[in-house]
């Protein structure tokens, strides 16, 4: 019998601050953390998760040392997590606000790892921060804030309601998410960004957008590996039923997971 996917999921960073500090202890260190809920998802497509520490090139590590190649070359695939805004000098601007900096060491790390594994010809999901990620790699840009610079009525983030906002959304006819989802035009996503897609990076494509307002949900890379990337977090969903008509993240994960099986095949 074949051993399952082995998936690895990027680290989320934190850094430690006052007043945390304060208190000693793990929290003085900077730590590589990886959600429960996205190690679940992928544990739920009886695939195995594996957080890859963050590697970049300012970082200790000197590339001599530890190539994120290597760990492109013994996964499966990639998923990208959520999380910290996306620096704007990664996609060539400066923060709007003091609060929009964002994360640009983890930008380096995510962007270098995202290369190795579309080098490698391995199959990457990105999911809210990640698929912003996979946008600004290959060169696109985002709004730093959709409020200030995409009013509409659509809300896409609620701090107090987090994962459970949801708001309508639109899968483009003839996309890959309308095969997945076949029949299926309308459909509603939990929303916990202030971020998107603003400008399309290279070989990209739209798969899904938001209603009414029509920012981008999802998108597709047209190159040789597969490649996606999403604004709603599928690893809340799958926990728990919290809208009637919420779209069901298993075809995307059976999608991902089929894919790096064939590239390991």
């Amino acid at each position: 019998m074949s051993r399952p996917p082995l998936i690895g999921i990027s680290a989320r960073i934190y850094f430690p601050a006052a007043p945390v500090a304060d208190i000693g202890g793990v929290f003085t260190r900077t730590l590589h953390y990886l959600e429960q809920s996205v190690a679940h998802w992928i544990l739920g497509g009886r695939a195995l998760a594996v957080m890859i520490p963050a590697i970049e090139s300012q970082g200790m590590l000197a590339r001599s040392e530890m190539s994120l190649a290597e760990y492109a070359s013994q996964l499966d695939g990639l998923v990208l997590q959520g999380g910290n805004d996306i620096a704007p000098e990664s996609y060539g601007e400066t923060p709007l606000r003091p609060e929009w900096s964002g994360d640009r060491v983890r930008d380096r790390y995510e962007i270098d790892l995202f290369d190795a594994f579309v080098s490698a010809g391995k199959p990457v999901v990105g999911i809210c921060r990640g698929c912003q990620l996979i946008n600004v790699a290959l060169g696109g840009t985002l709004y730093q804030d959709i409020p200030s610079q995409r009013p509409s009525e659509v809300q896409h983030l609620h701090v107090q309601q987090y994962d459970r906002q949801f708001h309508d959304a639109e899968i483009l006819p003839g996309s890959g998410l309308a095969r997945l989802y076949p029949g299926v035009q309308r459909t509603t996503i939990n929303s916990i960004h202030h971020q998107a897609v603003k400008d399309l990076g290279r070989d990209l494509v739209v798969e899904a957008r938001s209603v009414p307002d029509g920012l981008v949900e999802a998108i597709r890379w047209r190159g040789p590996s597969l490649v996606f990337g999403m604004q709603w977090h599928p690893e809340f969903m799958a926990q728990d039923r919290h809208h009637p008509s919420q779209l069901d993240g298993r075809p995307i994960l059976e999608e991902f997971l089929a894919a790096c099986l064939r590239r390991r095949g």
